[in-house]
């Protein structure tokens, strides 16, 4: 296997964490408007994610800089071809941060109740664009001879792509609905497995449709194997959201991210983006990516630093393992006065 096919795995698994990851924390921000009825409850659902949503969000950091180090033509394509979109999820996430950052700067009800829908706005959004983007990467764009995108943004609000927003947004208020029963207590806890049961059976549905979407257009064995391994793992994470089995429901879930994901890029491989103009203009992991001594630096770098990664987050994670329930919120933050 050459260095540029390694990188090519490399950031599939990247975007791979990122969703996993950011995943349910998208899906937590969407239901501070569906599932909590009141403001401690939405403050129980922002302090699931507080300790952990800008961790998750190295992972974009990571497999953007990646993307950007080793295959810059990719890079500079995507960028350019898909502006409007990408910026639009970057304008997202600045608010979105700054959201949770300030909600709890000030006592009035008006200003914390404005960020709570920035919250849930900011990450609506970007779990239906993500899928958009990606839809339109596997499908392919208009690139011409010189690898530079012709379309237009209408091109790329096409059913394929759209129908890809919606499996994203779906599967991420899915896996947000069952990591919210998975992290609370009480009747916040209750409302979270049985909204969990409705969004997951849409998920399957639209999900269903969209892989085999996939398939029949750019399908493979391998891709096909992903296909049967996702659809599984999401109604057996219903199955056991049903059962009160909340941790195997999250790990289901995020299995099913993770094939969705995996069967995009063995569809896409081995090009990076497609040409829907001339099969001949396609972007490929070979004419775009760096130079193999740059692939090799990146790869002695990956090496040291993802080990560390890896731990710090995991660490997270485990200091903050334990559930949490409206008792756990003081008055004073309840009514707005700290956070």
């Amino acid at each position: 296997m050459e260095l540029h096919d390694v990188w090519f795995v490399l950031i599939a698994v990247l975007w791979t964490g990122y969703f996993f990851l950011e995943g349910f924390d998208f899906g937590v921000g969407i239901l501070t408007r569906l599932l909590a009825r009141n403001r401690p409850e939405r403050r129980v659902l922002i302090n699931t994610i507080g300790p952990v949503w800008d961790g998750n969000e190295v992972w974009l950091l990571t497999a953007g800089g990646a993307t950007f180090a080793a295959f810059p033509e990719w890079y500079a394509t995507l960028f350019s071809g898909f502006y409007l979109p990408l910026l639009l999820i970057l304008v997202c996430l600045i608010v979105r941060g700054v959201a949770f950052e300030y909600r709890a700067k000030r006592p009035e009800e008006n200003w914390q109740r404005n960020w709570e829908t920035a919250i849930f706005w900011t990450s609506l959004l970007p779990a239906f664009l993500w899928g958009v983007a990606f839809g339109n990467i596997v499908r392919g764009v208009k690139l011409d001879r010189n690898f530079e995108y012709v379309g237009n943004l209408w091109d790329l609000l096409n059913p394929y792509a759209l129908l890809g927003g919606l499996v994203t947004l779906t599967l991420f208020t899915f896996h947000g609905a069952v990591f919210t029963a998975l992290k609370t207590l009480g009747e916040i806890r209750v409302r979270a497995r049985k909204l969990a049961l409705w969004v997951g059976l849409v998920a399957t549905v639209v999900a269903l449709a969209f892989l085999l979407w996939t398939q029949a257009d750019s399908g493979d064995g391998k891709s096909l194997v992903a296909l049967v391994v996702a659809v599984v793992a999401l109604v057996a994470a219903v199955v056991a959201n049903q059962a009160g089995r909340e941790g195997w429901s999250f790990a289901l879930s995020g299995v099913t991210i993770v094939a969705v994901v995996a069967m995009l890029f063995l569809s896409l491989f081995p090009n990076v983006m497609p040409s829907t103009l001339n099969g001949d203009w396609s972007l490929t992991v070979t004419n775009a990516s760096s130079s193999p001594y740059t692939l090799k630096i990146m790869t002695w770098c990956a090496a040291i630093a993802t080990p560390l990664v890896l731990l710090y987050q995991g660490w997270t994670y485990w200091v903050f393992r334990k559930r949490i329930g409206t008792q756990h919120i003081a008055p004073d933050a309840a009514a707005g006065a700290a956070h």
